[in-house]
């Protein structure tokens, strides 16, 4: 054990070695999503537009989108930017039973876990009591799910009551849905119909343009710069946009190599043959 820590540690330091040797002070194209590295296209302005709105106005929201376009991301950073009234209860892990799914959420707004033996109809009033208590006191909450087209039947069902929430003016919590594109096929089935007809604010993310795939490589790059002189050519980029077909991830997965055989080469940039041979690569490793 003490053997694998240290060799991830090495790795670890060699890596580190090897972007700070190219001018970064991190490395530009990791596909953790780092809110530090959201761009600033018009999708994506469009796209957190849509969601402000969504929460502020308590809407059944939805945003979707392939793997790998950034929903994660624009979820975090939603997150990170909601007004200081707005509380939010944050579900990662859709694979639950109702009962396991309302816990979540009232230990996210309450910081209590609920007894084990709660039913779903305790545990569904005892939301509605917090929340008429947090709207009291002029809070919002909303309801973030991730990976949302996992949800299960049972669970779909859940969000119809949940969105049923509300007191004579308004409605208790903003509801926002995001998920791959299954999603949308799952709520155009016949039984989703009632779920589907309140949903009022519905977008849905897109592979990039050449010419943004182009801006977001060279905005990576200059977040993590801390020294000029590395650059990934235009030709470069494009031949990173046609292999990553526009999906950031990629993208980064792509240009990540790209950088690394740079800097074994000890080369300051990335030519259009060092990319090609970069994207070839990838595409191998997908493919064991």
């Amino acid at each position: 054990m003490n053997a694998v820590c240290e060799m991830t540690a090495d790795l670890s330091d060699h890596l580190e070695a090897c972007y700070g040797s190219l001018g970064f002070a991190t490395a530009p194209f990791r596909i953790t999503p780092d809110t530090d590295f959201l761009v600033p296209q018009h999708q994506y302005r469009e796209a957190i537009s849509h969601l402000r709105f969504g929460l502020a106005t308590g809407s059944f929201t939805l945003l979707t989108g392939d793997v790998g376009l950034g929903k994660t991301l624009l979820c975090r950073y939603l997150m990170q930017h909601l007004p200081a009234n707005v509380r939010t209860a944050y579900i990662f892990n859709p694979q639950q039973n109702y009962a396991e799914f309302l816990c979540s959420i009232l230990y996210d707004l309450t910081g209590k876990m609920p007894r084990n033996d709660a039913s779903s109809a305790l545990l569904h009033d005892a939301l509605f009591t917090v929340l008429a208590k947090l709207a009291g006191r002029g809070r919002r909450v909303a309801l973030v799910i991730d990976e949302a087209h996992c949800l299960p039947p049972e669970l779909l069902e859940g969000l119809r009551l949940l969105s049923n929430l509300e007191t004579g003016k308004r409605k208790l919590l903003s509801l926002l849905l995001v998920g791959q594109n299954e999603l949308e096929q799952t709520l155009q089935a016949p039984e989703m119909r009632a779920l589907r007809q309140r949903i009022s604010v519905w977008h849905r993310l897109r592979p990039f343009t050449w010419r943004e795939s182009a801006d977001y490589i060279r905005h990576r790059l200059q977040v993590a710069r801390i020294a000029e002189g590395f650059e990934i050519t235009g030709p470069a980029c494009l031949l990173a946009h046609r292999h990553a077909g526009g999906v950031p991830r990629r993208l980064n997965q792509i240009c990540d190599r790209a950088l690394l055989a740079a800097y074994s080469s000890r080369r300051t940039r990335v030519h259009a043959g060092l990319m090609q041979r970069a994207a070839r690569e990838v595409t191998a490793l997908e493919a064991l």
